[in-house]
């Protein structure tokens, strides 16, 4: 009987660079849990460093990037667009991981667990980015998902359980569309790769037309769920709501960039090819998500709640660019994204110096009304809140609006007007619940009875952060010339 002669594999062709950055997120993790078996007493101060030494490692390594695109086994694509997206995850994280250098003694910072979770969720996310398997997408899904999970169990509430929950059943459904979606298009095409998708489809004219329909809408169902999509989006409150707000500003930047990523390689198979079919899914699906949240978002009360709603309306106006499909459109995606980014993670890092252990005598932890008078105690604080609330909305000439400028004009470079002037108009409406808060802080008086600690949970760190989110967010001009040069050269080298 003949021996089935071992696979020989060659080192030098897995292109080990391309797997480097994800190594060093994990290494990072489990560097963490061994320091925690020798010595048990030592400050969470101490992980935190740890955690940002190898995420700048993490960065700098994805930075200087030079290798092949493709490595191991072809499961990996690191072109452009993997270099770009896993550049942005790795900064957010590097800046959300310092927020937990609060004052206050929250119940998940003591543990070493939740800093070693952290970076293996940063490793799950660099995965999703940096392949056009199906299969290795959906493993990087789980392993994020996992650890997000579990972060958001750890804070110590009975609506922080709830959210964990929450947010778990939606994933768990999520993984199975996805799964489906991937099974269907492996049926069809006999491929996982995305690339090789694309290219049976077309050759085969879409043969199976229906089946490959049933297909993309799985899929929109899973990225839906990641993306916080309407009508994906029913656990987005309730898990900000339920997690620290550090951790709610961190949900509402870096999972979505990764799944950004997925939905901009998966769609663009159908994009480019002109389906129409695709294209109405899609386009209905922004308009409502552009729309809806907007609307519920003028009826909050509370500012975290607010800020999620606002946060699915703006992940629908970045998907915008994934249906106009164009050059400028993707750059636009990505300028959007970061615009975002240094505007969210300075809004809930004033959240988090304002949350105090005793917020009892309000309906939630940042309700509108506990910022009432916010002005005269702490005038600093409101300019502050003010100045992120301004760039939340959209006004110029700060970071946000520049996002929303960028994007408008690629979309009506693309001939869709009328989806320019929808995004348009819900950026007016959304002018309108941003100023609630500002209104509340500016001009009305504090309510003397109770007694409200703001800044209760502020450190030299956090207060660093918020800074320098402020100054960016202010000084923004000066920073879309080159980023923009930066940008449209990762996304050109990859051809998208």
């Amino acid at each position: 009987m003949n021996s089935i002669p071992p696979i020989a594999i060659e080192f030098a062709s897995l292109n080990f660079p391309t797997i480097v950055p994800m190594i060093i997120a994990i290494v990072g993790a489990l560097v963490i849990l061994i320091i925690d078996l020798i010595n048990k007493n030592l400050d969470k101060s101490l992980y935190v460093m740890i955690a940002v030494l190898f995420l700048i490692v993490d960065l700098g390594v994805i930075i200087g990037f030079t290798s092949d695109v493709r490595g191991f086994f072809d499961l990996l694509l690191v072109d452009g667009i993997a270099i770009l997206s896993q550049g942005i995850i790795v900064l957010a994280s590097l800046f959300f991981v310092l927020t937990a250098m609060g004052k206050l003694r929250f119940q998940e910072y003591r543990y070493p667990e939740y800093f070693a979770l952290y970076l293996f969720m940063v490793a799950g996310f660099q995965f999703m980015v940096s392949s056009d398997s199906l299969i290795l997408i959906l493993v990087g899904l789980e392993t994020a998902s996992m650890a997000l999970y579990t972060i958001i169990a750890m804070h110590n509430r009975t609506n922080a359980l709830e959210a964990a929950i929450k947010y778990f059943t939606m994933g768990a459904l999520s993984t199975a569309f996805f799964a489906f979606g991937s099974l269907i298009f492996y049926a069809v095409t006999g491929t996982v790769e995305l690339g090789k998708v694309s290219e049976v489809l077309v050759a085969s004219n879409y043969e199976n037309y229906p089946l490959v329909l049933l297909g993309v809408i799985f899929m929109l169902g899973a990225l839906g769920f990641k993306l916080s999509l309407v009508p994906y989006h029913t656990w987005v409150a309730d898990v900000y709501e339920g997690s620290t707000a550090a951790l709610a500003g961190f949900l509402s930047i870096v999972p979505k960039m990764a799944a950004f990523v997925v939905a901009l390689r998966f769609f663009e198979i159908f994009i480019a090819s002109g389906d129409p079919f695709v294209e109405v899914i899609l386009y209905v699906t922004v308009v409502l998500t552009i729309t809806i949240p907007n609307i519920i978002a003028l009826l909050q009360n509370d500012i975290s709640r607010m800020l999620a709603y606002s946060s699915i309306s703006n992940a629908g106006f970045a998907m915008t660019a994934i249906l106009i499909g164009s050059t400028q459109a993707t750059q636009a995606l990505f300028l959007y994204w970061l615009m975002f980014l240094i505007t969210n993670l300075g809004a809930f890092s004033m959240l988090w110096i304002n949350r105090s252990k005793d917020s009892s005598s309000f309906s939630s932890d940042h309700a509108m009304e506990k910022y009432s008078g916010l002005i005269k105690k702490e005038p600093f604080s409101a300019l502050m809140m003010g100045l992120f609330l301004f760039s939340l909305a959209g006004i110029p000439p700060f970071a946000l609006f520049w996002g929303k400028l960028y994007l408008i004009g690629s979309a009506v470079n693309g001939g869709y007007l009328i989806l320019a002037l929808i995004m348009v108009l819900n950026s007016a409406i959304a002018g309108y619940y941003y100023l609630k808060p500002i209104v509340f802080m500016f001009l009305k008086d504090a309510n003397e009875e109770v007694e409200v600690k703001f800044l209760a949970n502020s450190t030299p760190v956090i207060k660093a952060v918020i800074g320098l989110c402020a100054v960016l967010v202010v000084f923004s001009i000066l920073l879309i010339e080159p980023l923009l040069e930066i940008i449209s050269y990762y996304v050109q080298i990859s051809g998208y």
